[in-house]
């Protein structure tokens, strides 16, 4: 049915619980996957003023290291369950996207026939304040999302 199968993960215990669920149904699919890890852009506006860019320089560098770093040990972490299962899997990092649109832009250029995130399921103010990057994927994708709580 499936075999290309895009797990998105933030690395928080609740993506972990998507991750468990996408690879057991690669396994049982002998589909292939491909893990994402986005990266936000660096909030530069939080730092106001008409200098910020400047006085937000080193913390830029830092921001997109720590970033960086994060990423890659996320996805070493899936990318070993995966070969732990014999789950053929790659692993991407984008930077400086939305959540939202760094899963739709991987989803489309690997091809992809399923998307597997996690949600927290919030409702109401809390997820108006919030936002949902789940939402926004299930709501611009074409390809099947799987949610999983």
């Amino acid at each position: 049915m499936y075999k290309h199968i895009l797990i998105a993960t933030d690395g928080s215990e609740l993506a972990g619980k998507g991750v468990a669920h996408g690879l057991t149904l690669a396994n049982s699919l002998a589909a292939t996957v491909t893990f994402v890890n986005v990266s936000e852009p660096f909030p530069v506006l939080a730092w106001g003023g008409a200098v910020a860019g400047f006085a937000a320089g080193d913390e830029l560098v830092n921001y997109e290291e720590n970033a960086r770093r994060y990423a890659t040990d996320v996805l070493d972490r899936c990318k070993a369950s995966a070969d732990e299962l014999g789950v053929p899997a790659k692993t991407l990092h984008i930077e400086n996207k939305t959540p939202a649109e760094g899963i739709l832009d991987v989803a489309r250029t690997e091809a992809c026939d399923l998307i597997v995130m996690a949600s927290h399921g919030r409702r109401g103010l809390g997820r108006l304040l919030l936002g949902s990057q789940t939402a926004e994927v299930l709501s611009l994708t074409e390809t099947p999302v799987l949610v999983v709580r």
